[in-house]
């Protein structure tokens, strides 16, 4: 596996304990409708919410958050249209961006977006 992917892996999983240690349930880790992907689903009180968690060893292509752009909010918003058809119910939806920085195996810097877009 490349340590790109290891980087991802390592993020997600770092993302779901800190949702958890903030009273979110988690629903589902890289929830896929065709080949778009959400990776994180979570509930918090009434409360749907999509993750995207972006996480980086060093800041030589930005801010992990940066790199959330349009073309990737148009993905998550596809898959999120086609959980909520699936899941009905929900009366707020939120889309929040987890941004990590890992500096060797510890994170430096974690910062949750909470309705980072729509």
């Amino acid at each position: 596996m490349s340590k790109h992917k290891e980087t991802g892996i390592k993020g997600e999983q770092i993302a779901v304990k800190f949702l958890i240690n903030k009273g979110y349930s988690v629903l589902h880790t890289n929830w896929r409708f065709g080949k778009k992907e959400v990776d994180i689903i979570a509930t918090k009180g009434d409360t749907l919410v999509f993750v995207e968690v972006k996480t980086r060893r060093n800041f030589d292509f930005g801010f992990p958050e940066e790199s959330v752009n349009e073309r990737k909010k148009g993905f998550l918003r596809i898959a999120a249209e086609a959980f909520i058809n699936e899941n009905m119910g929900y009366p707020c939806i939120r889309f929040d961006i987890i941004s990590i920085l890992l500096e060797q195996e510890n994170v430096k810097e974690l910062l949750h977006y909470e309705g980072a877009f729509y």
